[in-house]
């Protein structure tokens, strides 16, 4: 028997995920840590988090994700956080990008909280210009 309010788990958001990963990686987002949290909430499937290392780039690449997404033509459904940057949060519904400022997201230490979550592995473009991120455990 199954249960009926077991929530549905999409079986590959690779190729989605693909373009909100390079919409990170398009303005110097350091440490960039991808969590997968189907079955875990019915909120999101997947966090992003990266860091940048002053207020203004947190806010510099908060902004460049918001561009590079809206010409795919894919707009965010929220943004908070992109007065003060120490914290963005760009809500797209399934996916969540978070852009922390280094020490608020070390006190805040989302991969601690969601630590039952998945890693999804982020081949960056210096190391493979080609690559594709996939889902993989750690």
């Amino acid at each position: 028997m199954t249960d009926k309010k077991a929530p549905k788990i999409k079986e590959d958001i690779t190729p989605s995920l693909d373009l909100y990963i390079k919409a990170v990686l398009s303005k110097k987002a350091e440490d960039i840590v991808a969590l997968d949290l189907r079955g875990l909430t019915s909120f999101a499937d997947v966090f992003i988090i990266c860091t940048g290392m002053s207020n203004r780039q947190v806010t510099a690449i908060a902004d460049s994700i918001e561009r590079y997404l809206k010409k795919a033509g894919i707009k965010s459904l929220s943004v908070e956080g992109k007065n003060e940057g120490q914290w963005v949060l760009l809500d797209y519904g399934d996916i969540v990008i978070h852009v922390f400022f280094d020490t608020v997201r070390k006190f805040y230490d989302l991969e601690g909280l969601w630590s039952d979550a998945k890693r999804i592995k982020i081949d960056e473009p210096e190391n493979n210009p080609d690559s594709q991120s996939g889902i993989v455990e750690e």
